[in-house]
């Protein structure tokens, strides 16, 4: 198993600039941390993790190529994920103003359930054609081909794993009271600043 640490190594490293950069999984998770609370927040950063799955699933089963060979399908994921991030934004944009904008209650965080939360973070992450062409590239040009379909899969389960604790780590940071405070003192204009991320992420994913 040792044999294959170097490139154990290169993919942890590529990895965690990858997840630890500013995108639409970031935006999701504080979002969902300063909206609904530390919970949910959990619970969203777990379906970034299961999404995480899915492109190392169709990695290892060639999906990723016949993908990156055919422009028809790669665009439509590109416009799925696109009007999905802008569906979000425009959600956000329609925020109203919070009467009571210091007030961060049980009620708020338990408005969306987890499984809608868990389903929020799946669907960000596995629609993200960024993601596609960072996992294409990591089973394409670091993972070497003699790489046994066992290993390939245990790198995958280590990825998925350490983006749910990397993004479980920022849903505890951003929901604590004092953050979402700070956030909050805006109120719907907090809302409204993540619509306009998201949009903008949502074009960007387009072009």
């Amino acid at each position: 198993m040792f044999v294959y640490l170097d490139e154990f190594l290169l993919i942890a490293v590529a990895h965690f600039f990858a997840v630890a950069s500013p995108g639409p999984d970031f935006a999701i998770v504080l979002k969902q941390s300063v909206q609904r609370g530390r919970t949910n927040a959990l619970w969203t950063s777990a379906g970034v993790a299961l999404g995480i799955l899915v492109h190392v699933t169709y990695c290892l089963f060639g999906v990723a190529i016949l993908l990156s060979q055919s422009e028809a399908a790669f665009n439509a994921l590109k416009y799925v994920a696109g009007a999905y991030l802008a569906y979000m934004g425009i959600l956000a944009l329609r925020a109203k103003a919070n009467t009571d904008p210091q007030s961060v209650t049980n009620e708020q965080s338990q408005a969306e359930s987890y499984g809608l939360a868990l389903r929020r973070g799946f669907l960000v992450n596995a629609l993200n054609p960024k993601a596609t062409l960072f996992f294409l590239s990591l089973f394409t040009l670091v993972i070497s081909a003699d790489t046994p379909s066992v290993v390939q899969a245990l790198y995958g389960g280590y990825m998925a794993i350490a983006t749910w604790l990397w993004f479980s780590f920022l849903s505890i940071v951003l929901s604590k009271q004092s953050v979402r405070a700070f956030f909050r003192k805006a109120g719907h204009w907090f809302d409204r600043g993540i619509g306009i991320i998201l949009i903008a992420l949502a074009v960007r994913v387009v072009i």
